[in-house]
């Protein structure tokens, strides 16, 4: 019988350098990958673990996101990160976070499911931000005249709001964090869950009945 090729420890090594040097979440299969002998998926998964449990109580924790796993600060000590770095991190006027949050909690959804939920019409340059930054993606179309694209959040989304799937999604009030109080401060949305938020933002025009 040959002994393993790794050891738990070295396997753990091995996951903490690579996940603590790279940008990007790693997903399981992604990992394996590391490693010429075959390691399953669950050993990969019980030596995250192990190594999630060494990082308790530290500035730096080993998190499971959408697209896999990685290293990040914790959130209480992202007020020093932002005294090294000038630039201040991207804020969406409250159109954009509006729209963001009626896809994620109600997606699949049209333009026409927006615009009826926030009773205003959606501009094309607010899909468009928030395309382009990757949170929400076309994932196909109704099949009615016309059909509108159906919009759906991305795993990028999920990964930026430090999460695995749709299912651990704060409260709607939370989203409203992520807006400028020079916008407006608090976000209108709590309306959302019962369909009848109707605020109106600058940037959009009246819905045409």
């Amino acid at each position: 019988m040959h002994a393993p090729l790794y050891d738990v420890l070295e396997i753990k090594r091995v996951l903490e350098v690579v996940l603590l040097t790279t940008q990007e979440p790693l997903s399981v299969a992604d990992l394996r990958k590391l490693f010429e002998e075959q390691l399953s998926a669950d050993t990969i998964r019980r030596v995250l673990d192990e190594l999630r449990s060494d990082w308790d109580g530290r500035g730096v924790q080993l998190v499971q996101v959408a697209s896999g796993w990685r290293f990040q600060s914790r959130s209480e000590y992202q007020i020093y990160l932002d005294r090294l770095s000038p630039q201040r991190p991207p804020k969406y006027s409250r159109a954009v976070l509006e729209t963001l949050a009626i896809i994620a909690y109600r997606q699949p959804a049209t333009r026409g499911d927006i615009e009826d939920i926030r009773g205003v019409t959606v501009s094309s340059g607010v899909l468009k931000a928030l395309e382009t930054r990757g949170w929400i993606e076309v994932v196909g179309h109704r099949e009615v005249p016309g059909r509108p694209a159906l919009y759906a959040t991305t795993r990028s989304f999920l990964d930026d709001l430090g999460l695995r799937s749709l299912e651990e999604l704060p409260p709607l009030e939370d989203l409203g964090t992520l807006v400028d109080p020079g916008d407006g401060g608090t976000l209108p949305l709590s309306g959302l869950a019962t369909s009848e938020s109707a605020s109106h933002d600058a940037g959009d025009p009246p819905r045409q009945p």
